[in-house]
């Protein structure tokens, strides 16, 4: 029964916005973001205001996370169809005149720039949970070819930009859905023994593989080079294996305590290459060392399971696939930047969930912590 107060105080007013709010999902939230913010000071003192608007991100993907947990999960679903249409039309906007940087076209000049693959972060778990949720109870192997195809057409366009890391988000994002929804192991098994065998190839033929003046099939040549270079960093140690020795570098001297806040050698004598995006867990791992690892990779997992935990009981499929997935995605953020950093994955452009900088990620971030509260809400109200 609701509570009607006369002369309400303001806090009385403003508490049943908060209501329902999942209370450990924010707290882990809080203190990866204080991590974020400790280790922006130290790589990003000499970079201009890179830390003052670190946190201007923050507040702002504060402010859209508090936004968007107040649209209930039914809500969501209205939306999903339109934002999937809007994301995969402006991507074939970026295709046709969009921006180029560094080679690469993926930006969209609408007065600011902007880069609309984020939006399909976002778009696609929302599109492939509302269409599940459409055929539940009636699932036939025709609707996953359905959602194979909602979830090719934007990674399609993703990768012609080129943009690997937000593919393989996208992609992450739109197979955890399919997963999620029931799709058989018969299915899933053929593509992971033949990923296996096609590492294992890779590893054992690389030097004939990765010879000068051999060009493999799809890969784009800076793709090749990428996967090249993480198996033997050394080939070239000045130009494309600097990043990967450089962050592992810093990650092996900063030892198990770490050197000290500020005092990170490897990263203020600007060895580490892209120190505040990419690259920021080297200077985080060289200035907490193995023990502040160890913290950040708990307050990840513990984020991921009280995620998954939110999924597990929510109400309807759409809020358990969309959650799962959702939830999925931060892990893949956080497994595929340490990776790539501690060199046991190829460099991509995927930065660590609250501590990398970058305003597009960060409300693509609070979007997402958003639904989740939303979902983590409407299950408490309807509980209570």
């Amino acid at each position: 029964m609701a509570v009607v107060f006369k002369n309400a105080s303001l806090w009385q007013r403003i508490t049943p916005w908060f209501r329902g709010f999942d209370g450990p999902l924010a707290f882990a939230v809080f203190l990866l973001a204080c991590a974020g913010l400790l280790t922006m000071y130290s790589s990003g003192f000499d970079q201009g205001t890179r830390f003052e608007d670190h946190g201007r991100n923050m507040l702002l993907a504060g402010f859209i996370l508090f936004v968007v947990a107040q649209i209930p999960p039914q809500r969501l679903m209205s939306l999903a169809v339109p934002l999937y249409l809007i994301g995969v039309t402006l991507l074939v906007a970026v295709a046709v005149f969009g921006v180029t940087k560094k080679g690469a076209r993926r930006w969209l000049n609408v007065g600011v720039t902007i880069q609309p693959s984020e939006i399909l972060k976002i778009a696609v778990p929302l599109t492939l949970a509302w269409w599940f949720q459409k055929r539940e109870g009636q699932l036939r192997p025709l609707d996953f070819a359905v959602a194979a195809v909602l979830l090719t057409v934007p990674i399609a366009l993703i990768v012609r930009q080129p943009d690997l890391g937000t593919a393989i988000l996208v992609l992450s994002a739109g197979l955890s859905i399919i997963f999620l929804a029931g799709l058989s192991w018969k299915l899933i098994l053929p593509p992971v023994l033949l990923g296996i065998l096609g590492v294992t190839l890779l590893a054992v033929f690389e030097p004939q593989l990765c010879a000068e003046g051999v060009r493999w099939p799809v890969l784009h040549d800076y793709q090749q080079q990428r996967i090249c270079t993480l198996l033997d960093p050394t080939r070239d140690p000045l130009g494309k294996g600097f990043h990967i020795i450089q962050g592992m570098i810093a990650i092996g001297s900063g030892g198990f305590w770490g050197k000290g806040f500020m005092q990170g050698t490897q990263t203020h004598l600007e060895f580490i290459p892209e120190r505040t995006t990419d690259f920021i867990f080297a200077t985080f791992s060289e200035e907490f060392g193995l023990f502040g690892n160890l913290l950040l990779i708990a307050g990840f997992s513990f984020l991921i399971l009280r995620g998954l935990n939110i999924a597990l009981e929510a109400p309807t499929l759409f809020s358990r696939l969309l959650a799962g997935s959702i939830t999925l995605i931060f892990f893949t953020y956080a497994f595929v930047n340490m990776g790539m950093v501690s060199g046991i994955l190829p460099v991509v452009g995927v930065p660590l969930p609250f501590i990398s900088y970058g305003g597009t990620a960060m409300v693509t971030l609070g979007m997402g912590l958003g639904i989740l509260m939303s979902i983590a809400r409407s299950k408490r109200l309807v509980q209570s």
